[in-house]
């Protein structure tokens, strides 16, 4: 039977993961606190930091790759597009860069990557939110498409 000391705590652990939207990297330092200091004592409290902390280093890996795949084709069209253009002392605007005959696969590729990290920074706040309320009902939660980190 869990207490509800250790269903606020579990609950706690996963909202404060939220607190990268006001500290910078306080959802993997604040999680870490709180799940240290009951983690011997509960395997409830266990279970619940070692899935936030999971889902939260999960989060960040997906990231990175996205970014790595989004920025250097932003890059590589853009440097690619501006060398086709003669910028000797004409004006360029925005609309003679962005035309449809310089939109590419790298350009969609980009978009496509972008909007999905998007959808997936989206999918992170409900998911946390659907967590913690799980588990201040005492029910443990898995997270989707979690890597096992930290076992």
């Amino acid at each position: 039977m869990k207490t509800s000391n250790e269903k606020s705590l579990s609950s706690l652990i996963h909202l404060s993961t939220l607190s990268q939207y006001i500290f910078p990297l306080g959802n993997y330092i604040f999680p870490l606190i709180l799940w240290s200091t009951r983690k011997d004592k509960s395997e409830f409290v266990d279970h619940n930091g070692k899935q936030a902390l999971n889902f939260q280093l999960s989060i960040l890996l997906y990231s990175l790759i996205a970014l790595i795949i989004a920025i250097p084709t932003f890059v590589i069209w853009l440097i690619k597009t501006i060398d086709r253009l003669e910028i000797n002392n004409n004006i360029v605007t925005c609309r003679d860069v962005f035309t449809t005959e310089n939109i590419t696969g790298m350009v969609i590729l980009g978009v496509i990557t972008m909007i999905l990290l998007l959808f997936m920074k989206l999918g992170e706040f409900f998911l946390i939110i659907y967590a913690s309320v799980k588990s201040a009902n005492g029910e443990e939660y898995k997270y989707p498409l979690t890597i096992n980190f930290i076992k």
